[in-house]
């Protein structure tokens, strides 16, 4: 079986970007690689880019001889979505689609062509591996079929539960990076590593990378005035016209769709046009969580091909060595809380140190916090030493490794997952549960699925709900029971394989 993985960044890219995302890529790439008959390509897009801009164009990724990783460079879509916002490539572009299709007949024919997103390429990327003869596979790690901005996350602030018919969309994000900027930026990045400066150098590590920080901080910035009113809106009228389902055969490779006004009615038609190509040309639409399948069946995707599929990871592995925490208090009945991940709104980083700085002060006595997350902002760090003069105490941990976490969760009594957007499925929430750590989650997402305990879940965004439940766990009404007594094993990579198998050969 000889099986395509896409997704808009590499495997192992170098500056591990993608999140979650791209590590679920590279172990599953391991793991069919170490599969008997099994042949795996990975493809990315978006983020190689050149100087001089060229018509896009495939090549093997650069250091990449041992394994079969390429990338299309010069896509007329950057990636991540938010660096071309609403794009009229995020659906259709007869160049990249015919880069894509040339990398598809150069290096196929696929039993299987697997999609962990769809950022860095058009949509009608889907039409052309099922014209392939490929079975078409599409893992729903976010929104961006639906949501232009990726995480149904309107403007930078709240969830998203209604565009308006594509009205909200309009001002979704408060303030937009110039892809003219970003391409630029991607291609000088490129320079940097064709010339052994990549990260890891000096010159990287000192000038180039804090320079790219220094500008997403600025956009950052811009985005929180806007929010507060110090800042006009964007204006709209940028050029986003929808483009057919293929390219027209007067099209050259080198065009572009045609351009118009961005309006509300391109953002529905944008929606309605991804649906639809997904009920076309997916043989199956995964989706990591039974929240991920209910919003990607409300926004009509085919309720025959959405199925709810756990991702596999090694961190499962934990699971069997572990046991249960049979107590939420620790001896002296203080509760010990995690927070991993990143300081970020969508998050819940803020509404966390929110609802801990007006939780109750004799509540607050009896409760310990461990963040293990990087600062993005300059107060990041004063809010968290401000809170050691109310709760038990407090520990930073500028980010973590994985070989760390079991030494950093060894006290820790229950995670906390406070998310505001509807997480698909946080993998921070796997890494706790797979050490037996159980969690306190938002009814947002897919983390409350993995331990099933209504007890410790409460309203996202809502302090009195979570300050309710952190109040029933110190009075002892919740006990950890209630949460191992429904909670779901992780999944393992063996058996998440299995799993493939049977969906890539079209058995289940």
């Amino acid at each position: 079986m000889r099986v395509l993985l896409y997704n808009w960044v590499d495997d192992r890219d170098p500056e591990r970007r993608g999140g979650g995302v791209r590590l679920y890529q590279a172990n599953l790439r391991d793991a069919l690689a170490r599969q008997a008959g099994v042949e795996v390509v990975s493809l990315s897009s978006g983020l190689a880019h050149s100087v001089r801009r060229g018509a896009p164009r495939w090549r093997r990724v650069r250091g990449a001889r041992a394994e079969a990783r390429f990338e299309i460079v010069d896509s007329a879509l950057l990636a991540p979505a938010h660096a071309h916002f609403a794009s009229p490539a995020q659906i259709d572009d007869a160049s990249t689609l015919a880069a894509f299709a040339d990398f598809v007949a150069q290096h196929g024919p696929f039993d299987v062509i697997h999609f962990n997103g769809l950022e860095g390429i058009p949509a009608t990327a889907l039409a052309a591996a099922a014209a392939s003869g490929a079975r078409v596979i599409v893992s729903l790690h976010n929104y961006y079929p639906f949501c232009a901005q990726v995480n149904l996350w309107a403007e930078e602030a709240q969830s998203c539960t209604d565009f308006d018919g594509g009205k909200r969309c309009l001002s979704c994000l408060p303030v937009r990076a110039s892809p003219r900027t970003v391409r630029l930026a991607y291609a000088v990045e490129a320079a940097f590593h064709r010339v052994g400066l990549g990260p890891g150098t000096m010159a990287f590590d000192r000038a180039f990378r804090p320079l790219m920080a220094l500008g997403w901080r600025m956009v950052k910035r811009a985005a929180a005035l806007r929010r507060r009113g110090a800042v006009p809106p964007v204006a709209s009228g940028r050029s986003a016209a929808l483009p057919a389902a293929h390219p027209s055969p007067q099209s050259s490779p080198q065009s572009s769709p045609p351009r118009a006004p961005e309006t509300a009615r391109w953002h529905a038609a944008r929606r309605a046009r991804f649906v639809a190509l997904l009920n076309a040309h997916a043989d199956a639409v995964l989706c990591v969580s039974d929240r991920v399948r209910q919003i990607a069946v409300a926004h009509g995707v085919d309720a025959a091909r959405a199925r709810t599929s756990l991702i596999g990871t090694p961190e499962a592995a934990h699971w069997t060595r572990t046991r249960p925490r049979t107590a939420l208090l620790d001896g002296d009945g203080v509760l010990t809380l995690a927070y991993l991940g990143y300081m970020r709104r969508d998050k819940g980083y803020y509404f966390l140190l929110d609802a801990l700085e007006t939780l109750p002060r004799d509540l607050a006595a009896r409760v310990r916090l461990k963040v293990a997350a990087c600062p993005r902002e300059s107060g990041d760090l004063a809010r968290l030493r401000a809170l050691q003069g109310r709760l038990a105490g407090v520990v930073h941990h500028n980010g973590y490794r994985h070989a760390e976490l079991d030494a950093l969760l060894e006290d820790v009594t229950l995670g906390v997952i406070p998310a505001l957007w509807e997480d698909n499925l946080p993998q921070v929430a796997i890494e706790m549960h797979a050490r037996h750590v159980p969690l306190m989650t938002s009814d947002r997402g897919g983390a409350r699925e993995l331990g099933n305990c209504p007890e410790l879940v409460f309203a996202a965004g809502d302090a009195a709900a979570f300050h309710g439940v952190i109040a029933a766990v110190l009075a002892g009404r919740v006990h950890a029971g209630a949460y191992w007594r429904n909670a779901i094993a992780p999944v393992d990579m063996p058996a998440h394989l299995a799993e493939l198998d049977r969906i890539y050969r079209g058995a289940t």
